[in-house]
């Protein structure tokens, strides 16, 4: 990854369980579609940015919450064999593990509806302590995933700002309690609905609909921060001080499931900064592993090894 062997990430987010069904069309309002078969996989953006991050050659720490269930059992059994510490993750009693119940189609778009369940009792406590532990671990980056509570992300980018660690916060989704804070973390990971939703709550006086590059570069001036915005198969905007990089996405053979495709780009990101790249060599690398990511179905089955991302972030 770079030269240093060292780099250590403390991710912060949620912990799902994904059942997946594949089936000819996604379905409309109110309408029901049948596929020929249902998967389970470990999910939740956090966890899923976590194994992207383990994979990519990151030590983790990983801080959620799980229910006193089957499924939170398995889930921390799937996270802890991928190598990530999951001492930080609360088991909550007479509370379901969360869930996200997907519709992919044949193109590889889906539909997500997810169950918080445990993920919505993630306390602001547990995870400042568990940013100081991880500053005296030595973390090199702190990532955020916001589908936990708001006091939650917003208490752990704070500890993370306290503890000097650079903090990334993937707003997925953007929160409202979340907005007030956007100029603490370090870099803001947003897809393009939700650079937009950003930018219409932090700048709601432009009556216009501009392109991502005037957002994004609008969004980074405003708040004092580099913003890293995933694009899909059009790769990967970065504005940061050094000005407006756009990462071309990696090449794909064919495209299966984008479920977490995103979240790859997240954990390998995150990893990359660990280790010290800079955001525009961090991001390449990112953006190669999520292409990647897209092979197959379900959120982490084709998350890439290092070796693999290497290989295509090099174009050899």
């Amino acid at each position: 990854m770079t030269d240093d062997d060292d780099a250590k990430v403390l991710v912060i987010g949620a912990v799902n369980v994904d059942l997946v069904v594949t089936a000819e069309r996604l379905p409309g309002p109110g309408e029901t579609v049948v596929g020929p078969d249902v998967s389970s996989h470990g999910g939740g953006k956090g966890a899923n940015s976590a194994v992207a991050a383990a994979r990519a050659g990151a030590a983790v720490r990983y801080c959620g919450a799980v229910g006193d269930d089957e499924m939170g059992t398995g889930a921390l059994g799937e996270l802890a064999d991928e190598g990530i510490d999951v001492t930080e993750v609360a088991r909550v009693d007479r509370v379901s593990t969360g869930a996200a119940l997907i519709v992919v189609d044949p193109s590889g778009e889906n539909q997500i509806a997810v169950g918080s369940g445990a993920n919505a009792r993630v306390a602001p406590d547990r995870v400042r302590a568990a940013v100081a532990r991880a500053a005296d671990w030595g973390a090199g980056c702190v990532l955020i995933s916001t589908e936990i509570t708001s006091e939650a992300a917003v208490a752990a980018l704070k500890a993370a700002a306290e503890h000097g660690i650079p903090c990334v916060v993937n707003p997925a989704p953007v929160l409202d309690e979340l907005v007030g804070v956007l100029s603490v973390p370090d870099i803001l990971t947003p897809n393009s609905s939700e650079l937009r939703d950003l930018y219409a709550r932090t700048l709601p006086d432009d009556p216009r609909d501009p392109p991502e590059i005037e957002m994004a570069t609008a969004l980074a001036e405003h708040l004092d921060v580099s913003v890293v915005v995933t694009l899909g198969a059009d790769g990967v905007l970065v504005v940061d001080r050094a000005g407006v990089t756009s990462v071309p996405a990696g090449e794909v053979e064919s495209v299966v499931d984008t479920t977490g495709a995103g979240d790859t780009f997240n954990g390998v990101l995150a990893a990359s900064l660990a280790g010290g790249l800079g955001l525009v060599a961090a991001a390449r690398r990112g953006a190669a592993a999520a292409s990647l990511s897209v092979a197959h179905v379900g959120a982490r089955t084709g998350m890439p090894t290092a070796e693999a991302i290497e290989h295509a972030a090099s174009g050899t």
